[in-house]
């Protein structure tokens, strides 16, 4: 597969759209001292490669009553009902994140709850679906690091 290059004002274009992805192009080009049609070509170029898929709008969970976060490990009792457990996943809305796994786990989730009750309530759920032998819990008392422009960074250093 061919890699895409990316130059200076596209790792810029990059860590502007990281930080809000609603940033008008019309303002990315007034940092960046281009034109905005020069944005929007580089944007959509980036798209059209799978480098910029979509954009995202993050929620404050804590602020609409979701504060309590904790990370579920599956064990299956056979790993041929990996895709079946998954589709039964997606249907628990407080799965916010779900991962196949090799290692301890088969399958790896985050959940968010109101509250350890709640939480108790969704493990619950995850026990009844067919093919989980058990789980093990684990709480997130913080989380200290969710940055997505680190390893970009790293990445446009090793360019």
């Amino acid at each position: 597969m061919k890699k895409f290059i990316l130059d200076e004002i596209d790792h810029q274009i990059l860590d502007i759209l990281i930080e809000n992805a609603r940033t008008p192009f019309t303002d990315i080009a007034k940092k960046l001292v281009v034109s905005a049609g020069t944005i929007h070509v580089r944007v959509k170029k980036m798209e059209d490669e799978g480098i910029i898929k979509g954009s995202t709008l993050t929620l404050d969970y804590e602020k609409m009553g979701y504060s309590f976060i904790s990370h579920v490990g599956i064990y299956l009792d056979r790993t041929s009902k990996t895709k079946q457990v998954v589709r039964e996943l997606e249907l628990i809305p407080n799965i916010t994140i779900a991962y196949i796994t090799a290692g301890k786990y088969n399958i790896f989730c985050k959940i968010r709850a109101r509250d350890t009750t709640h939480a108790k309530e969704i493990i619950f759920e995850i026990d009844d679906i067919d093919g989980v032998s058990r789980t093990e819990t684990m709480i997130s008392l913080e989380e200290s690091i969710n940055d997505k422009t680190r390893l970009m960074h790293s990445i446009f250093r090793e360019l």
